[in-house]
């Protein structure tokens, strides 16, 4: 089979001709239809997350499996013998091997999957438009799930915040319109995607630093030092400010540090359910975002094009 390759750390991917892998006790062998492309791949080629190497990249992936039909795979991985994996939180197993991050992934045209159970029948959903849901648009449905309980507790006096308009934020701000009747905000420094989040649904978007009042709700989806700083300033008492995005940053916590009975937690993919949540929630209520579908050979391309911003929308690669 072709595949693309991350051979060594902080360098450019390769094409390659593999042996087709070959299913084991309890495995599933899909053929890829589509694999988004998200930042998350970028860590991986700086290493970030100390990948074992060669390395198929890849974790936004659509397929067709001989019994099931079309399907997305579920990319995190657990152990599948700890007690988080037990309660169906395999996106934190401390010994969890993701797909394309320490398995191989979807930049390939065939994939092997440890178990069915992370396989998701597509329905009627178009499985290159919908590849991008199974990381990003699964990661900020998950997050947006931490964010109900304090809007619903406030009705229609609630206030939403999404720091960071990207491909991510974009889809929070879906999601928050959708489930809740906050009046959501939206934070970014780019002028076409503050356009762009008012578009979605925003009621207002705005520079972080012109932002006005407090917020029951605050879903970082940057979470650089600026962004956690100004969630947690901003962030009302008994309220909720969820970081999502691996920008590094750092706030001080304690007593008197945020406001009073402020819940400050991290938001990390989603679970198998919430997967199968979220395709039925896109089949009734179609997402906006724009895909731009690339042949795997341009995977390298797509990746540069991701550091420097040169995405409209989202890059999904098409064996």
């Amino acid at each position: 089979m072709r595949a693309v390759e991350l051979q060594q750390f902080n360098a450019p991917l390769v094409v390659v001709d593999r042996a087709d892998p070959v299913a084991g006790p309890g495995d599933e062998l899909i053929e890829v239809t589509a694999c988004g492309v998200c930042h998350s791949d970028i860590h991986v080629v700086d290493g970030l997350f100390g990948s074992p190497l060669p390395l198929i990249p890849g974790h936004e992936v659509t397929g067709v499996h001989p019994q099931l039909g079309p399907v997305m795979v579920y990319a995190p991985w657990g152990c599948r013998n700890c007690w988080l994996c037990e309660t169906g939180h395999e996106m934190i197993c401390p010994d969890g091997a993701e797909a394309g991050l320490f398995n191989n992934g979807g930049y390939a045209e065939l994939m092997r999957i440890p178990q069915r159970a992370y396989l998701a029948p597509l329905g009627d959903l178009d499985p290159v438009q919908a590849a991008p849901l199974a990381c990003g648009g699964l990661t900020a449905f998950r997050a947006t799930k931490h964010a109900l309980e304090p809007l619903l507790r406030q009705g229609t006096r609630a206030r939403a915040l999404v720091i960071g308009a990207g491909g991510l934020g974009q889809f929070g701000i879906q999601y928050l319109r959708l489930m809740s009747d906050a009046d959501v905000w939206a934070a970014d420094p780019s002028p076409a995607k503050r356009h762009r989040a008012l578009e979605l649904g925003a009621h207002h978007a705005a520079p972080l630093e012109e932002l006005d009042g407090r917020f029951d709700a605050i879903i970082d989806f940057v979470g650089a030092q600026p962004t956690l700083e100004s969630a947690v300033q901003r962030v009302n008492r008994r309220g909720i400010v969820i970081a999502v995005g691996l920008y590094g940053g750092r706030v001080p916590f304690g007593v008197g540090a945020v406001p009073h009975e402020a819940r400050l937690m991290s938001s990390i993919w989603g679970t198998v359910p919430e997967l199968g949540e979220l395709l039925a929630f896109a089949q009734r209520h179609p997402l906006q975002y724009t895909v731009e579908a690339l042949p795997l050979d341009r995977a390298e391309e797509a990746h540069q094009r991701l550091r420097t911003g040169d995405v409209a929308g989202r890059l999904v690669l098409v064996p």
